[in-house]
């Protein structure tokens, strides 16, 4: 299987003004095609292993590669899990967005936000604060752990919360290339920005 990098679900200016046009098309052609071009030239260094995912949607092979990441021959080990967890998070972060306005959360959304958190203003509040303070680059996730509770949590650099056994609901993207054109070094601007283009639509469906 030969990864591919999937077109956005809308135009490169569709979150103006909270996330630039140059922005967008710069880190969707750029880096995460960089993620993908290297996942597949380390799964080239083994043809075996890689066929064994052939026949499975590319985000499920991924994701099954991830959560089994010590089965990974070992010398490509670490280009995957890098590379390959760049590729699913980026995959991810373009479809849990959507031009500002258009959504709202859902009851089905909404109602296990408020459980675990309180309020969906408590919820921002905690998420916020861990994206912005996460130190270096990384991702700030919404997750459902293994009994299925949601937290707040950070992965420095591509790692997957698959990687720990945790399920993805929302993630954001703080490395400083998602934002710094329009933003420079102010990524809380950033992150309060993020908000109003949340695609609210399915998240806990």
């Amino acid at each position: 299987m030969k990864y591919e990098l999937p077109p956005l679900p809308y135009p490169y200016d569709a979150l103006e003004p909270y996330i630039d046009a140059r922005t967008m098309e710069l880190h969707h052609t750029k880096h995460h095609q960089t993620y993908v071009d290297r996942l597949n030239e380390a799964l080239a260094k083994h043809p075996s292993f890689a066929k064994a995912t052939e026949g499975k949607p590319e985000i499920e092979a991924l994701e099954e590669m991830l959560k089994n990441i010590d089965s990974v021959p070992e010398d490509i080990r670490t280009a995957v899990r890098n590379h390959g967890g760049g590729h699913l998070n980026h995959s991810f972060f373009w479809r849990i967005m959507a031009p500002a306005n258009t959504l709202i959360p859902k009851p089905s959304t909404l109602n296990p936000i408020n459980d675990a958190f309180g309020s969906l203003d408590e919820f921002k509040k905690q998420f916020t604060a861990a994206a912005a303070g996460l130190f270096g680059s990384g991702w700030a996730w919404l997750v459902k752990d293994q009994s299925g509770a949601l937290k707040v949590i950070t992965t420095p650099n591509q790692d997957s919360p698959l990687l720990q056994g945790w399920t993805p609901v929302l993630g954001l993207d703080v490395w400083e290339h998602a934002y710094y054109l329009k933003y420079q070094n102010r990524r809380t601007e950033y992150i309060e920005a993020w908000w109003n283009v949340v695609n609210w639509n399915n998240l806990l469906e």
